[in-house]
């Protein structure tokens, strides 16, 4: 197929962590080390924030290095020692994290309406592969992208533009699906359309560029998706 014929078809872009893989499946680590499995999520929203300083700061850190600096930060916080050992179950346990429940069939319905999927996360290439080959979802997506590729985390907008360059398509021929409204802020910023999934705790934020899609898990996103291609497609 020409690339032309290519870049028609719909272009998804996942983002993995949260999005695709189960978060909460690492709260027990948490519990062991904090006594409060509420210190993941904490945990998980500075990793996204200092991810961003840095980036901000000109500074590229690789994903998980930020997130085993931020584990040992809030530790010190708090007078917790952290061990070695502690730092390389956070690291096994973040590699391993398995789909959403609805995950694979969403991913299923929509390669199966004809769209192409894609991912774009801030973890390192060796590790998103890790991730989703041990999910069993890896064969879904065409190619996987990594800020490391362009050494910018998202939401800068050199992350989605590295993306299309690689795919050498234009910004309003891709959409983000993400739970991080900080991602499809992104997104949206850089000329993408997107889809937000409200997982627990996360939504819609008031202020700054909105998602076109927002649902309840992956399988509504996709239903949605689906529906505005065969409306479109109808009216052709």
């Amino acid at each position: 197929m020409e690339r032309n014929q290519m870049a028609s078809r719909p272009l998804i872009v996942f983002d993995v962590n949260e999005t695709l893989l189960d978060l909460t499946t690492m709260e027990p680590t948490f519990e062991r080390i904090f006594g409060d499995k509420g210190a993941m999520r904490f945990w998980f929203a500075n990793l996204i924030m200092y991810s961003a300083a840095l980036t901000v700061a000109g500074c590229y850190v690789p994903f998980t290095d930020i997130g085993s600096a931020v584990m040992k930060m809030i530790a010190d916080t708090r007078g917790i020692k952290i061990q070695d050992a502690d730092k390389k179950e956070l690291f096994e346990k973040f590699s391993t994290m398995p789909p959403h429940a609805e995950v694979p069939a969403a991913l299923q319905k929509l390669r199966a309406a004809g769209f192409r999927l894609f991912t774009l996360t801030d973890n390192l290439p060796e590790v998103q592969t890790r991730q989703l080959e041990h999910g069993g979802i890896a064969h879904f997506f065409e190619r996987r992208f990594s800020a490391d590729g362009v050494k910018h985390h998202k939401p800068s907008p050199q992350a989605y533009a590295y993306v299309q360059r690689e795919l050498g398509v234009e910004p309003s021929q891709l959409c983000l699906i993400a739970c991080h409204t900080w991602d499809t802020l992104g997104a949206v910023a850089a000329g993408w359309k997107a889809a937000l999934i409200k997982r627990v705790g996360n939504d819609v934020l008031g202020v700054g560029p909105q998602p076109q899609i927002v649902g309840a898990n992956l399988d509504d996103v996709a239903d949605q998706l689906i529906a505005q291609r065969e409306e479109r497609t109808n009216v052709a």
